[in-house]
């Protein structure tokens, strides 16, 4: 086994350390943008549903704001936007390099991204089940949390799923540039030092990182699905 690993990997096999701590960070990176983008997002795909044309608190000047909005933070490059977000992560957490800054482009960056899906996944939710609430009088809340977010579990699911595998690839470009994470290790060690091997090592752990995600993803859908 060494010598397999010396032969294929030879400069990975020297950095170990280096590896798991750039495996922490992405993992660092993804927990907390997932998280707190995903309460944003949750929430903004939310009232994008409620306020649209068919929404039980409709508000279509509100809703076009807002649509818009989403469509502008949507269309900006992720790569463009770390650059511009620079000052204002500076202000925020004293600095723009490391992994803690790339938290403030990356969870910008993911919010409008999983609002969008949100509303998607909520507006598959039959009109039906939401009528029938209505005329039972439950209120707008009731509506949101019983049938909504009851009702599009498995959609709910499903667009998180998708919407993680993206992150896991924004953590990477966000090392890229200062970062911290595979993405950083991925360029300071493998491109630029010509180590390609490293380069491997990387890809394999983000990969095994989708296929892990995307497993608990489709478990959970099973399990939620009816």
């Amino acid at each position: 086994m060494n010598d397999f690993l010396l032969h294929y990997f030879p400069n990975a096999i020297q950095i170990p350390d280096e590896i798991w701590q750039s495996t922490v960070e992405t993992l660092y990176m993804t927990f907390w943008t997932a998280l707190i983008a995903g309460l944003f997002g949750i929430l903004i795909g939310i009232i994008l549903v409620t306020t649209g044309k068919n929404g039980i608190l409709k508000n279509l000047c509100f809703y076009a704001i807002l649509d818009k909005l989403i469509n502008i933070c949507r269309s900006i490059p992720f790569i463009i936007m770390l650059s511009l977000l620079t000052s204002l992560t500076r202000f925020l957490v004293g600095t723009s390099i490391g992994t803690t800054a790339a938290l403030v482009p990356l969870i910008i960056g993911v919010v409008p991204f999983y609002a969008r899906q949100i509303e998607n996944a909520l507006l598959e939710v039959d009109p039906g089940v939401i009528e029938a609430a209505e005329a039972m009088g439950t209120s707008p809340l009731g509506i949101i949390f019983r049938v909504y977010l009851i009702e599009g579990l498995p959609s709910i699911l499903r667009v998180s799923a998708v919407t993680i595998i993206n992150l896991i690839g924004l953590t990477a470009m966000a090392g890229a540039v200062g970062g911290g994470g595979l993405g950083n290790l991925a360029i300071t060690r493998g491109y630029n030092r010509f180590q390609t091997d490293v380069t491997v090592v990387t890809v394999i752990i983000i990969l095994l990182f989708v296929f892990i995600s995307q497993f608990i993803s489709n478990f959970a859908i099973r399990k939620t699905t009816h």
